[in-house]
C-alpha cells in the first residue's frame, strides 16, 4: 500500500471513530447515573485551543513522555486525563511545568486509541467536566491533584432567554458558514434548553475566537457569567462571517460578469465570422504587414526572413505565447522603412538662410554644413558623415542639429548616451528576452520612417561601462562608414544599412571619449560666446522667443543695450547662454505679473517696462560676479594665466611666496591635478637653471620655503599650458618685482625653456577680454589657431607669439629687460 493511500485510509478511520465516540459521549449524558471521576489525574498540556465539556475531539500523541502517560493510563479500568492549556501558544509542551499551564482545563475520557505506524497514537477523547487544579504531585510526569466544577441545575428565566438567542445566533451563523453543521445537528438533536452550560461551551467552540478568549470561558464557573462571554464572542464570530460572506458575493458577481462578458463577446465573433463582418486576428495581422511591405523597398535577405516568420505565423495558435513573440518580430521587421527616404534639399541659399536664422556666429559649423550640402549635390546624397559638436554647456550643441536636419529637410531624432551602460540600448535585445525590443537607432528609423535622417547622439563623453557591456564599443560599428552600412541588430537579427544617415554627436570633452571612437568623427569645436556676441543672440533670439513664451508682446517690454551688458558681465559669465536666457525669462515673469496685477485694478492702458541697468536688482538681485580680476594692481609674486575647462575658457592666477625655511623647497596648493604639479617641477627646475639670465648675482631661494598657491582652491585644475606663468610668478617674488598689469600669458614650458602649444586659444582670448587684460602671451605654435579667430575677437588686444621663456621676460619685465 502507497504512503498516501495509507494516510488517507487513516483519516477516514479517525473521521469515523469521531463520529462514533461523539454519538456516545452524548447518549452517555443523556444517560441518568452517577459518575465517579478521580480526585488525581494526569496532565497533558494543549497549546493550540482549549477544548469545551461536552465535546469529542482527536488528539495526536507523538513517541515521547506523554507517550509513555498514554500507556499507564491505558492500562487503568477509568481512562482519564486532564487536558490543560498553555499560557503561552510558542511552548515546547515537553518542557512546560504546572507555572506555564492555565489553572482551569476540562477532563478527558478516552474512547479510542489508534496506533501510528511511525510511533506515537491518535487518541480520540470525551470531555467530561471542568476541572480546577488544586496541587501538584510530585511525578515523573505532569501530575495534580484537582477539583470538579459542575454547572448549577437550577435556571433563572434570563438563563433560558439567553439560551434561545444564543441558539438564534447559531442558525444565523449556519446560514454563512456551513462549517460545524454536521456537529451542530448532532448536539440539537441530544440537548434541550434547559442546559445553557453546555450550549454556551459548544457555541464558543464553533467560532474562531482567540485561545485566551476561550480560556476565559472555559474558567468562567457562573453561568450568567458565561453566557454573556459566549453571546459577545458568537455576535463577532456573526459579523465577521457576514463580511467573508458580502465579499464573497461580490467577487462571485464580478466573476460571473467577466464569464458572462467573454462568452457573449466569443458568440459576437462566431456570428461576425459566419457573416463575413470580422475575421481572425491572424488573418488581420498578416494583410497589415503585407500591406506595409508593398509601400517599402525590401532587401532580398530581410525578404526571405519575413516571409519564414509569415509562413511560421500562419500555423500559430493566436492564444498561444510564441504567436505574439513572432507577432512583434514582424511587425518591427516590417515597419522599417526599407528603401524610403526623404527628399534632400540641396539649395545653398536656403540652408544658409536656416542657419543665419536659428544661430548667431558659429561661421566654423555653417561652413562645413555647407560643404556638406555641396558634396551631397554632387554625389546625389549625403552618405558616411559623422560630426562631432565639442563645447561647453550652453553653446547651442542640440539646437545646431535640429538645424542641420531643417537645412537638409530631413527627420531628426535624438538621444542621450549619457551615463548609458548597456550595449543593448545601442544593438537591442535578444529576441529570447522578455520584453526585448531593438536598439535605437532602429527606434529612430522608426519613428523618422525614413533610411535617412539626422541621428543626434548626445553627450557621448558621459557614457559608462557595466557588466551588461561597453555601449562606447558598440558604436563603433554605428559610427564607422565602412561598417554601418551593413548594421546588424540584435533583435531583428538582419542587417541595416545605416549609411544614409547623418551622425551628430555632442560632447563637452574629448578627453574621456575613447580614440578608437573618437577617430571616426569630425571635430567641430562651438567655443564660448564673448560679450557683443552675447548681445546679438540675446537681442535677436532669447528675448524675442522668451517674451512669446510669456504672452508679452514688444510694447510690454524692452531691455537697454547696458542692462544686457550688466546681465551678461553679471549674473551670466558662463561660456554659453543657458543662464542668460534663465534670467531673460526670470525678468519677464517678473513683468508679467506686474501687467497682470494692473489689468486686474481696471487698467485698460498699461505701462511699458523698460528694463535698465539700475531696475536689475529688483529683479535679479545684487550681481553673482563682480569681476574676475582679484586685483587691480599687480602685486609682487603673482602672474596671471588663462585656462581653459569644460565651462569656456577663465582667467587663473598663480601666487607665489616665501618663507624662512632650513632649507630650500617648493609646495604647491590649490587642487592642482597631476599634470599641473609636474608642471610647477618643471618651472623651478628650469628657473633654477637659467638663474643666471633672469635674477644674476641672486641666489635661489637659499633657506626659504617657496609655496605657490592657486586661488579657488574648491575647484580641481590641471594641464600642462600654466608653465610659463609659474615660471613668472617664480622669478617676480624672486626679484621682488611685481608683472606688468593686464598682462596674461598660457604656454607650456620645457625645461630648456621652450614654450609649446596649448589648446583652447579661443576660449582663452575671450576668458582675456572679459576680464580686462590688454596684453596676452601665446605660444608660437598657436598662431594658426589665431589667425583663424575672427578680427572682432582680437580688436583691442595686443598678442606676443614667443618660442622660448626669453621672450616672455622683457615683456613681464620691462624695466629688468
Amino acid at each position: 500500500m502507497e504512503p498516501s493511500d495509507k494516510i488517507n485510509r487513516l483519516q477516514e478511520d479517525l473521521e469515523e471513530h469521531l463520529q462514533e465516540a461523539l454519538e456516545e459521549s452524548v447518549q452517555d449524558d443523556s444517560a441518568e447515573k452517577v459518575k465517579s471521576y478521580p480526585q488525581e489525574l494526569f496532565v497533558l498540556p494543549l497549546n493550540r485551543r482549549p477544548f469545551f465539556p461536552g465535546m469529542a475531539a482527536p488528539i495526536m500523541i507523538e513517541p515521547g513522555p506523554y507517550y509513555e502517560v498514554l500507556k499507564t493510563i491505558a492500562k487503568e479500568d477509568q481512562k482519564f486525563i486532564a487536558l490543560v492549556l498553555t499560557k503561552k501558544e510558542d511552548v515546547n509542551i515537553a518542557k512546560v511545568g504546572f507555572s506555564g499551564l492555565y489553572p482551569v482545563g476540562v477532563l478527558g475520557r478516552i474512547l479510542r486509541i489508534i496506533p501510528m505506524d511511525g510511533g506515537g497514537a491518535q487518541v480520540v477523547l470525551n470531555m467530561e467536566e471542568r476541572i480546577e487544579i488544586v496541587s501538584a504531585i510530585k511525578s515523573r510526569h505532569l501530575k495534580a491533584h484537582v477539583r470538579y466544577r459542575h454547572d448549577e441545575k437550577e435556571l433563572s428565566d434570563e438563563l433560558k432567554a439567553y439560551s434561545i438567542n444564543i441558539i438564534s445566533v447559531i442558525k444565523e451563523l449556519l446560514k454563512l458558514n456551513p462549517l460545524f453543521k454536521e456537529e451542530l445537528q448532532i448536539f440539537l438533536g441530544h440537548s434541550d434548553f434547559t442546559e445553557p452550560g453546555k450550549l454556551a461551551d459548544f457555541a464558543v467552540a464553533l467560532t474562531t475566537a482567540t485561545r485566551e478568549e476561550l480560556q476565559k470561558v472555559l474558567e468562567a464557573f457562573d453561568l450568567q457569567q458565561r453566557i454573556d462571554i459566549a453571546l459577545n464572542l458568537l455576535k463577532k464570530e456573526l459579523d465577521l462571517s457576514r463580511l467573508q460572506s458580502s465579499i464573497n458575493q461580490k467577487i462571485e458577481a464580478t466573476i460571473t460578469k467577466s464569464q458572462k462578458e467573454y462568452f457573449l463577446k466569443e458568440q459576437l465573433k462566431t456570428i461576425k465570422k459566419e457573416l463575413g463582418i470580422e475575421r481572425e486576428e491572424r488573418s488581420i495581422d498578416l494583410e497589415k504587414f503585407e500591406e506595409r511591405l508593398k509601400k517599402r523597398v525590401v532587401p532580398d535577405a530581410v525578404m526571405e526572413t519575413i516571409a519564414d516568420e509569415m509562413e511560421k505565423l500562419g500555423s500559430l495558435d493566436a492564444m498561444s505565447a510564441e504567436y505574439s513573440v513572432c507577432r512583434n518580430y514582424l511587425d518591427w521587421l516590417t515597419i522599417v522603412p526599407w528603401g524610403l527616404s526623404r527628399k534632400e534639399r540641396h539649395d545653398l541659399s536656403k540652408a544658409e538662410d536656416i542657419l543665419h536664422k536659428d544661430h548667431y556666429g558659429l561661421d566654423e559649423m555653417k561652413q562645413r554644413i555647407l560643404e556638406l550640402i555641396s558634396v551631397g549635390k554632387l554625389t546625389e546624397g549625403i552618405k558616411g558623415s559623422i560630426i562631432c559638436l565639442v563645447g561647453p554647456p550652453g553653446v547651442g550643441k542640440t539646437s545646431v542639429g535640429k538645424s542641420i536636419a531643417r537645412a537638409l529637410n530631413r527627420d531628426f531624432f535624438r538621444f542621450s548616451v549619457g551615463g548609458m551602460r548597456d550595449e543593448a540600448e545601442i544593438k537591442g535585445h535578444r529576441r529570447t528576452y522578455i520584453g526585448a525590443m531593438p536598439g535605437k537607432l532602429v527606434q529612430a528609423l522608426k519613428q523618422c520612417q525614413s533610411m535617412n535622417p539626422v541621428i543626434m547622439i548626445d553627450e557621448i563623453d558621459k557614457m559608462g561601462s557595466s557588466y551588461q557591456g561597453d555601449p562606447a564599443a558598440a558604436l563603433l560599428e554605428v559610427l564607422d562608414p565602412e561598417q554601418n552600412k551593413d548594421f546588424l541588430d540584435h533583435y531583428l537579427d538582419v542587417r541595416v544599412d545605416l549609411s544614409h544617415v547623418l551622425f551628430i554627436v555632442t560632447a563637452n570633452i574629448l578627453d574621456t571619449i575613447p580614440e578608437p571612437l573618437l577617430d571616426r568623427m569630425e571635430i567641430i569645436r562651438l567655443s564660448g560666446y564673448i560679450l557683443e556676441e552675447k548681445l546679438q543672440i540675446a537681442t535677436k533670439y532669447l528675448i524675442p522667443r522668451s517674451r512669446k513664451e510669456m504672452g508679452l508682446k514688444a510694447t510690454d517690454v524692452n531691455f537697454s543695450t547696458d542692462a544686457l551688458r550688466a546681465i551678461i558681465n553679471g549674473y551670466a559669465r558662463e561660456a554659453g547662454v543657458r543662464n542668460l536666457d534663465n534670467n531673460i525669462k526670470k525678468i519677464l515673469r517678473k513683468v508679467a505679473l506686474n501687467l497682470v496685477r494692473e489689468r486686474d485694478k481696471g487698467r485698460r492702458k498699461t505701462r511699458k517696462w523698460l528694463i535698465n541697468k539700475g531696475s536689475l536688482n529688483e529683479y535679479l538681485g545684487k550681481p553673482i560676479f563682480l569681476t574676475d580680476r582679484f586685483y587691480e594692481r599687480t602685486p609682487v609674486g603673482v602672474a596671471t594665466g588663462l585656462a581653459w575647462t569644460s565651462h569656456g575658457g577663465a582667467t587663473m592666477y598663480i601666487e607665489a611666496i616665501k618663507v624662512a625655511g632650513e632649507k630650500t623647497g617648493m609646495m604647491l596648493t590649490g587642487q592642482a591635478g597631476d599634470v599641473m604639479k609636474e608642471s610647477s617641477q618643471i618651472a623651478w627646475s628650469y628657473l633654477h637653471s637659467a638663474l643666471h639670465k633672469y635674477a644674476p648675482g641672486s641666489t635661489f631661494f637659499e633657506q626659504s620655503q617657496v609655496h605657490i598657491h592657486i586661488p579657488e582652491g574648491a575647484t580641481p585644475k590641471d594641464g600642462p599650458s600654466a608653465g610659463c606663468t609659474m615660471v613668472t610668478a617664480l622669478i617676480s617674488l624672486l626679484i621682488d618685482t611685481p608683472i606688468e598689469d593686464d598682462l596674461g600669458m598660457t604656454g607650456e614650458i620645457t625645461l630648456t625653456g621652450r614654450i609649446l602649444g596649448v589648446g583652447g586659444i579661443r576660449e582663452k582670448l575671450i576668458a582675456a577680454r572679459r576680464s580686462g587684460l590688454e596684453t596676452l602671451i601665446f605660444p608660437k605654435d598657436n598662431l594658426r589657431d589665431y589667425e583663424e579667430l575672427p578680427d572682432f575677437l582680437k580688436t583691442g588686444l595686443k598678442v606676443h607669439f614667443v618660442e622660448h621663456y626669453d621672450q616672455i621676460f622683457p615683456l613681464a619685465f620691462p624695466e629688468q629687460a
